[in-house]
């Protein structure tokens, strides 16, 4: 039985593979998930997953925060959409979008947003977002700055 439901602060590690699929920069998923609970949660980031009954660990997650800015009032943005490799193509990130817009609509946001890596990788992905009425109304502009010193 599959089942979808949000991960709350006390259980992010079960986020984690699935997340470590998306996000390989952070190496270990226990880096990644100790960086979303002590940074993300406490600025307002939210995780929801899909579960089969005799698993732990999500089979697909989606983290977003609710927001507000002068550029798009009160949306939903959605950080991240990482599906565990084996259980890809079985709807799992359809479900997810699904829910957050459900969510959005609860909270009364007048839109979603995200942000997407372009390349050949990303075309499933992008194929997901327009399945889901997403549209591409922007370009995302970078400027790296390399690592700050503490110090």
């Amino acid at each position: 039985m599959i089942g979808i439901r949000e991960i709350g602060k006390d259980e992010t590690e079960l986020a984690g593979p699935a997340l470590l699929e998306l996000r390989p920069r952070w190496d270990t998923a226990s880096r990644l998930t100790g960086f979303i609970d002590t940074e993300l949660r406490p600025a307002g980031y939210r995780l929801v997953g899909v579960f089969e009954t005799d698993s732990a660990a999500a089979l697909s997650v989606a983290g977003f925060r609710e927001s507000h800015s002068t550029a798009w009032g009160h949306h939903l943005y959605i950080d991240d959409v990482s599906t565990l490799p084996a259980a890809r193509g079985r709807g799992h990130a359809d479900s997810l979008l699904n829910w957050i817009t459900a969510e959005a609509r609860r909270l009364n946001c007048t839109a979603i947003h995200l942000d997407s890596g372009v390349g050949p990788t990303r075309a499933t992905a992008h194929r997901l977002y327009m399945r889901h009425h997403l549209t591409i109304t922007a370009h995302h502009f970078t400027l790296e700055l390399g690592a700050r010193s503490t110090a």
